[in-house]
């Protein structure tokens, strides 16, 4: 039978997870700068107040991981199976972020922020973003469908096709040019 470790304030910097396996347990304000997570299983961790800045972790394991009030900045997160998380007192940020293929569906995501993201062919499928705020983010090919958008922030995001028709987007903001991308589906040309 294993041990659960309770690791709090720790500073783990420059670690190969891949090599040194995380103690299965709660990890409480620590921090992980420049740590290799790549395909590393981190399922049913828990991670309260934690940052992840310059992290790869890239196709990273999180079943029935519980992440709260957690930031990633400048980390790359390719392929990253956030649905599969735990749901309960979930609580993430993204900035500076490289977020291409992961996938939110289904994930109650409301007032979230991420901010200069590369979130391209995301999957936001049947997700609740209200009062997301996509900063400065690029959402090419990205999936929204049967999506909750109210009040998100597309201001400055950009790349992205919502169709206005399965996706709800009461009080969602947008701006010129960018809002052409709710016009894609029609197939409309706008010169």
């Amino acid at each position: 039978m294993s041990m659960y470790h309770f690791t709090e304030n720790r500073r783990f910097e420059k670690i190969d997870f891949r090599e040194n396996e995380l103690l299965v347990g709660c990890y409480e304000e620590c921090q992980f700068l420049n740590c290799n997570f790549n395909n590393v299983d981190l399922s049913g961790l828990t991670f309260v107040s934690c940052t992840f800045d310059g992290c790869d972790a890239s196709l990273v394991k999180l079943k029935n991981t519980s992440l709260q009030e957690v930031k990633f900045v400048n980390c790359k997160l390719l392929g990253v199976q956030f649905s599969e998380c735990r749901k309960f007192l979930l609580d993430l940020d993204f900035e500076n972020c490289m977020i291409k293929l992961s996938n939110f569906c289904g994930m109650k995501l409301k007032n979230r922020h991420f901010k200069n993201c590369n979130m391209q062919e995301a999957d936001f499928s049947e997700a609740d973003l209200t009062s997301v705020f996509f900063e400065n983010c690029d959402l090419l090919q990205s999936t929204f469908f049967h999506t909750n958008l109210e009040k998100a922030n597309f201001t400055s995001a950009f790349n992205y096709s919502v169709n206005p028709e399965n996706n709800r987007l009461r009080k969602a903001k947008f701006s010129i040019p960018g809002v052409i991308g709710l016009m894609d589906t029609y197939g409309i040309e706008i010169v």
